[in-house]
């Protein structure tokens, strides 16, 4: 008793000291996807925040491919110090990787804009699936990868209006986007960070908030559900994950100083202008959150038979 005691004792030393050291070295925050989409967005705006506070330099370094597997492995197999993180998505984790991640704090957990190309004859929702019924399998969506929330929203919003339409997977939001743009794709179920100033300039048509309500930034788009698909709900999250094995407490420490800047005036300002709502929140609440998120879209993959890359 007297040696598990003084073990015990000895690893909550270790472990403050490697938080009250953390971080000793610059910090790689890996974005699992291409540059240009929510992930790499928020990363960007999160990132000299964290150089003032850590006073280590902060490496913001794209890794796609998988649907954002091929990032995730990566910090999964990294050393577990703290100095490898992962902004990831619902894409990037899965029932069969997540255990290889320690949550760290929640970002942002925003519902996502049902855009499409002005080319796309629908104004709204009621138009959009009146526009998909009588024209079945014809309308293309683009996602930033199978399974990613951009997906699954497209793929909740099929199965409850009763439509069919194409799926086209991308390497992330960024490359979907340029042929959203480019009218290569109709629809795309975005990040708000990343489609809105294309919006605001008139090369996309936002037609509704996947949200349970209106957002506080974009007060006249209104949501799925009282456009048209009442019941309606999909919100898309980015948050920051460390090697499973990462020390308690650097992790502790990690999310404090994420939440810290996420508080900021400057960065809050940032994200809400972009319709990116910040979050905040414990290592503990974020892995709740991650295990109702993947039961959820866990049931939906399911019955669609959809299989994550």
């Amino acid at each position: 008793m007297r040696h598990t005691l003084a073990a015990v004792v000895l690893w909550f030393a270790s472990a403050t000291v490697l938080a009250q050291v953390f971080p000793s070295k610059p910090v790689r925050i890996v974005v699992p996807f291409p540059p240009g989409g929510g992930a790499d967005t928020l990363t960007r705006i999160m990132e000299p925040r964290l150089v003032a506070i850590w006073g280590q330099p902060v490496i913001v370094e794209n890794r796609p491919g998988a649907s954002g597997h091929i990032g995730a492995d990566f910090v999964a197999k990294s050393a577990p110090d703290g100095s490898t993180l992962l902004m990831s998505s619902t894409a990037s984790l899965t029932e069969k990787n997540v255990g290889e991640f320690a949550p760290v704090s929640l970002v942002s957990a925003s519902p996502y804009i049902v855009t499409a190309n002005p080319k796309v004859a629908a104004a709204d929702v009621r138009e959009l699936i009146a526009l998909a019924r009588a024209n079945p399998g014809k309308l293309t969506f683009g996602s930033s990868g199978t399974g990613a929330a951009s997906h699954l929203s497209a793929e909740l919003f099929k199965a409850m209006a009763s439509v069919d339409m194409l799926h086209v997977p991308y390497k992330g939001t960024g490359q979907a986007l340029t042929d959203l743009l480019a009218g290569h794709v109709n629809l795309m179920f975005a990040p708000a960070q990343t489609v809105m100033p294309y919006v605001r300039e008139g090369r996309l048509r936002a037609l509704a908030l996947t949200g349970s309500k209106r957002s506080e930034t974009l007060p006249d788009l209104p949501t799925v559900a009282e456009s048209g698909l009442p019941g309606y709900v999909a919100v898309g999250w980015f948050g920051l994950l460390a090697p499973a094995a990462t020390p308690r407490a650097t992790v502790a420490k990690a999310s404090a100083d994420v939440n810290r800047v996420l508080a900021e005036s400057e960065v809050r300002e940032k994200m809400l202008g972009l319709g990116a709502d910040p979050s905040g929140d414990t290592p503990e609440e974020f892995a709740r959150f991650i295990r109702d998120d993947q039961a959820k879209w866990g049931r939906l993959m399911k019955e669609a038979g959809i299989t994550p890359e």
